[in-house]
């Protein structure tokens, strides 16, 4: 069985000053796939890049300080895609996908709508870009797709889902892509185990919000259909301290 775990860390130069190279290690997954990096590779230090008994791979924006994604495997790929093909999209950073003999595994980092939604029309186009790549992918072999999703599904992934209705990762439309997306296939895996409320990935670092759990779930473990009977566990580490986001994990058989 493998283990996967998915961070958006918020920097990984500043998550690395609390440790986290031991903390891919304490992880001990299979692959490890982590989201805003906000770093090119040539600002890591040697340290990050070469972690003992993993490879990685960097996927930076062409922005400094800005968005980006990475993987750190045990076992190397078959084949690594940088981006989706669209190069206004790609520009970003924010899809990195791994290939091995029977699955691919995509790492990703969807925009965030921004305030008054003014990312609304570019989100919704790397959203339907991200869907099709993602489909292309499993008519070959199983489809593993993780990341922050930056959106909200459901009135039971954030703690208060009525004051945020106009607000960017729980507007309509986003919940609404959602919608389509999973209605097409995809498997939420969290939702598989566990249909219990109060269970959040990000948090505000504002009013004292992760103590008092006030949260969304914006960050996700989804397979394709066909890879549903895969799924062995799926679960939050909420403990896991160092970002606003705590990290997600899969269990895949």
């Amino acid at each position: 069985m493998l283990k996967f775990v998915s961070w958006n860390v918020n920097g990984i130069r500043a998550v690395e000053k609390k440790g986290f190279p031991d903390m891919v290690k304490d992880f001990d997954a299979d692959i490890l796939a982590i989201q805003e990096t906000r770093a090119l590779k040539d600002q890591l230090s040697e340290e990050l890049i070469n972690i003992p008994g993993f490879t990685s791979y960097w996927f930076s924006a062409q922005k400094k300080g800005y968005s980006g994604v990475s993987v750190y495997v045990k076992k190397e790929p078959l084949d690594v895609m940088y981006g989706m093909g669209s190069p206004e999209h790609d520009a970003e950073g924010r899809v990195i996908t791994l290939e091995y003999d029977d699955f691919y595994f995509m790492n990703i980092y969807f925009p965030n709508a921004q305030a008054k939604l003014v990312r609304m029309d570019w989100k919704q186009g790397f959203n339907k870009i991200l869907h099709a790549f993602a489909n292309t992918l499993g008519q070959k072999k199983s489809v593993v797709l993780c990341g922050d999703f930056n959106v909200a599904h459901k009135p039971i992934d954030l703690t208060n889902p009525k004051q945020n209705e106009k607000n960017p990762g729980y507007s309509p439309e986003e919940r609404a892509w959602m919608d389509q997306f999973i209605d097409s296939g995809y498997v939420d895996t969290f939702r598989m185990f566990n249909q219990e409320p109060e269970n959040y990935t990000w948090w505000s670092y504002r009013f004292n919000a992760r103590a008092k759990n006030i949260g969304w779930r914006i960050d996700y473990f989804c397979v394709d259909a066909s890879s549903q009977k895969r799924v062995r566990g799926a679960g939050i580490l909420k403990d896991v301290m160092g970002s606003d986001h705590c990290p997600v994990s899969l269990e895949f058989d």
